[in-house]
Formats: structure tokens, sequence, C-alpha cells
């Protein structure tokens, strides 16, 4: 155990973590609901630190993440747990060990070895995935300040319910993000993920504010999520936010507690692209849909194909120096 990161201590040893929205009261011999921190005697404690259950060597498109470094590797960690519970998470086995299982399990990897591995097979980027982030925030920051030390940069896959507290203590050594917005709907995140939704939008408003790279993932559940005034909204806050954010629109397939909807049908996510352009974005991608044309970059000003993709994998990048070859238009993101 390693004492948490974050938080205040109270009165008869009860603790106030600050770490994600939540804002968990925790009393002595309790713990949060993300389930992994727990108040030892008046101390909050991280229960998954060095906890990796999860380790992979993925291409930087599967995060998704499209206008940085594609092509590139990605080395990817988590820990049990989150602080959410999605009835459509797609990693429940290990973000709801905690809940399900009523365990917690990992391999003792201290942050050195991830930053050494990640080096070892040529990973431009540290991706804290998987699971949320957030919950295992010690180990993320500890391991984001020597990743970045050596030229590794860091980028979560998150759901966006950290604090301004948590953005903070990590900057500058957090360099990218995709955020789930789930909906734009706050009883679409009570009832199906144990949240709201304000705290989702202050925290993709703040990162951009901090000059993170973020790009933002909408999985589309038929009935649920999908209707045209809903996706309008999500286009309409992004684009007021910065067109250029690229806005991943992915296919549903039944999955954990949300099995009785049908899987999306490709030309709902066709359609809720077309929304996104409508409202002004320029970057909108289908995902899970593989040799759909919504997985290519064209130029936002000329139309020029920039980069080709089949699934995960980059055919074809024609930016160069992050400004498109025929037209010169400048296209938002990280490239070198």
């Amino acid at each position: 155990m390693k004492e948490a990161y974050l938080y205040e201590k109270l009165e008869n040893k009860k603790v106030r973590c600050f770490l994600c929205s939540h804002r968990c009261l925790i009393k002595p011999g309790s713990r949060g609901i993300c389930g992994v921190r727990e108040n030892a005697d008046g101390t909050l404690t991280s229960l998954v630190y060095r906890q990796i259950l999860a380790k992979n060597v993925d291409p930087i498109e599967k995060k998704p993440l499209y206008h940085f470094l594609p092509g590139s590797r990605s080395y990817s960690i988590a820990t049990a747990g989150c602080n959410f519970k999605c009835l459509f998470c797609q990693n429940a086995d290990i973000s709801q060990m905690v809940v399900d299982d009523e365990r917690i399990w990992g391999q003792d990897t201290p942050p050195e070895i991830i930053v050494e591995k990640a080096l070892a097979t040529g990973s431009a980027t540290i991706a804290y995935t998987y699971t949320e982030p957030t919950i295992y925030f010690e180990m993320a920051v500890d391991t984001a300040r020597i990743a970045a030390q050596k030229g590794v940069r860091n980028i979560f896959v998150s759901n966006g319910y950290m604090t301004e507290e948590c953005l903070r203590n990590i900057h500058p050594d957090l360099h990218g993000a995709n955020v789930d917005l789930k909906a734009f709907s706050d009883g679409f995140y009570k009832e199906q993920c144990g949240a709201r939704l304000a705290p989702v939008l202050r925290s993709i408003e703040k990162m951009v504010e901090m000059g993170i790279w973020v790009e933002v993932t909408t999985l589309l559940i038929p009935g649920l999520n999908d209707s045209e005034q809903e996706l309008r909204g999500i286009a309409d806050f992004l684009c007021r936010l910065d067109p250029g954010i690229p806005w991943h629109i992915s296919r549903f397939h039944p999955t954990y507690r949300l099995t009785d909807v049908s899987p999306t049908p490709p030309e709902s996510l066709r359609r809720a692209r077309e929304i996104g352009f409508e409202q002004g974005l320029r970057y909108v991608y289908t995902g899970n849909l593989p040799g759909d044309e919504g997985e290519n970059t064209f130029c936002h000003q000329c139309g020029e194909l920039l980069i080709a993709r089949y699934g995960f994998q980059v055919r074809k990048n024609a930016i160069s120096g992050g400004s498109c070859p025929k037209c010169a238009a400048r296209v938002p993101g990280v490239w070198k």
C-alpha cells in the first residue's frame, strides 16, 4: 500500500478524497467508490500502487488517438478498479474486478520498470488505459514524471471524472488524452454509469485550456444516447471549445450488463459523423467499423486524403510537419 495523493484528513479519522469528482468522504476501514482507495486508520492509501494488471504494446490508434504521433507504439498499462459502474463496460473483467470478484490482483511493477519497458519496445508514449487511470493516479503520476524525463510522452484514456486538482498535479507531464464523453444527458450518466455529466465537461474544458492534446470518444448505443439532439449537443460543445478537436464515434457491441441492446447499425455511425461536420467539427471519425471511410483523416480545407487507416493500421500518412501537402492548411495534432 502507498499513501494516496490528493486527500485531506478530517475529524474522527475520516478523510476526503479529491482525486475524482465523486470526492468521497471515507470512514476508517472503508473504501471510496473506486474500491481501491482505503482509509487505513485516518490515512488514505492506494491498494493498487505497483499492482499492474495489464500491460501491452498497442498502436496509438487503438486508444483511439488519430492526431497524436500516428503509426507509433504506445506501452499500455492498467490496474484493477474504476470510479464508474458502466453497464456497457468493455473491460469489466478488470475494471469491475474489485466489486464483482471482491479481489484486487496485479503484478508488482515499479514505475521505473514500466518506463524501461516502454523504451525497450520502442514506444513513443505510455498509455494509462483499459481501466480508469484516475483511480491509480499515484502510479500514473510517478511513472509519468520519470517517462517525461526520458523523452517518453504520457496519455490518459479516461472517463474524464478527474478533478482540476488532479490535472494540475500531473501537469505538465500529461501530454494527451482521449476522453469518453459517453452522452450529453445527465440522466444517462446517472443511470448507466453511476456518475454525472457536468464534471466530464469541465475536465475536457480544463485539459484544452492547459494545452493537453484532447480527442473525444462517444460509444453510440442504440436507443440510449444516439438521438440527433444529443449528438448535436456533443458536437456543439466540442466545436465551441475548438473545432479541431477530433471526435470518435464508436460502434457498440452488447457486453457486460447491457446485452439486450443490438449492435449499432453502421448507418447510425455515419449519420452521427455527418452531424459532427454539420455542427462545425473538422475531424469526425467512425470507430469499430474497419474499412469505413470515416477511419481516414481528410484535410478540412481542401478535402485531400491525409491519413488512410484500416482498423488500427496506418496505411498512408501524407501529413508533413503538421500541414496538408496540397493546400498547406494546418492540421491540429502532435505530429513529431
